[in-house]
């Protein structure tokens, strides 16, 4: 769990940082649990682009991941920790006791050798999937599910975690990774401790091609823009925006409220960003 630097023997090396990689086991994945994976290149069914500055990359295969945690009752022993393409955290190869093999997100602390579980009986320990109302509070806990049985979808990132602020029989709060306060069903399931590799965040590529490899285009500033292409385009020389910057279509890129009413909103008792002044 580190991060390598190199000699500055080319202008990328001298800037460049990744991950050294020494916590993973393997280099060879399972291949029972791959699957092909298609690249949309940003574009919908219609051939629409609907997220900009996608392209390219290096070809990967989808892993099959165990978000939902349902094999309860038995226990999985660890295999290997490896490498996804996909996510920005490890995963770890569980071998469970009747044969079966599957993939989890990869807790920090969990050792090839360990013995984990799901369900209502298990221990509070890395690893294992439990209810949140038998998990204690303040304890990390990641792939937290919306609405039970539904597999986890939050706290999935590398290095996030998220906890228990308070409890009672009716509702669970829980703080999650962007700061937000929001209450889950004690029967909503997560996993315990924090996910794996905390020094992604601290990754920096150094070229511009590895950010091509990862299938991320160049970004064109909209002053440099025509006015026809961009609402930041046109005028002489370096002109002046005079407006509230906004991305290509007109969305406000920095502050502007874009989220849409929910119903679940009456779920949120403390919101990620702080509510402006005057």
């Amino acid at each position: 769990m580190g991060i390598k630097r190199f000699k500055p023997v080319t202008p990328a090396k001298r800037h460049a940082e990744v991950t050294d990689f020494d916590e993973l086991t393997t280099d060879e994945p399972e291949k029972s649990l791959l699957e092909p994976l298609k690249k949309s290149g940003g574009r919908n069914n219609q051939g629409k682009e609907t997220v900009r500055g996608r392209s390219g990359g290096h070809k990967r295969k989808y892993r099959k991941v165990d978000f939902l945690r349902d094999k309860e009752g038995i226990k999985g022993k660890v295999v290997s920790r490896e490498y996804d393409p996909n996510r920005s955290a490890w995963i770890t190869l569980l071998l469970y006791a009747d044969g079966e093999r599957r993939y989890i997100i990869s807790p920090l602390k969990l050792e090839v050798g360990d013995m984990v579980e799901a369900g209502d009986s298990a221990e509070v320990r890395p690893g294992n999937a439990i209810p949140l109302r038998k998990i204690p509070a303040g304890r990390p806990i990641h792939n937290l599910e919306f609405s039970p049985g539904s597999g986890g979808k939050i706290a999935r990132s590398a290095g996030v975690d998220a906890r228990i602020v308070a409890k009672d029989p009716e509702q669970i709060d829980v703080k999650l990774p962007s700061g937000e306060i929001r209450t889950f069903s004690p029967e909503c399931k997560a996993t315990v401790g924090q996910v794996s590799n905390p020094s992604h965040k601290n990754v920096k590529s150094g070229k511009a091609g590895r950010s091509r490899h990862l299938g991320r285009k160049p970004k064109v500033r909209g002053v440099a823009k025509n006015a026809v292409d961009h609402p930041h385009g046109g005028g002489e020389g370096k002109a002046y925006v005079g407006r509230p910057p906004v991305s290509s279509t007109g969305v406000p890129a920095k502050g502007g409220k874009t989220r849409k009413s929910k119903k679940s909103d009456k779920k949120i008792i403390k919101r990620r960003t702080k509510k402006k002044r005057g």
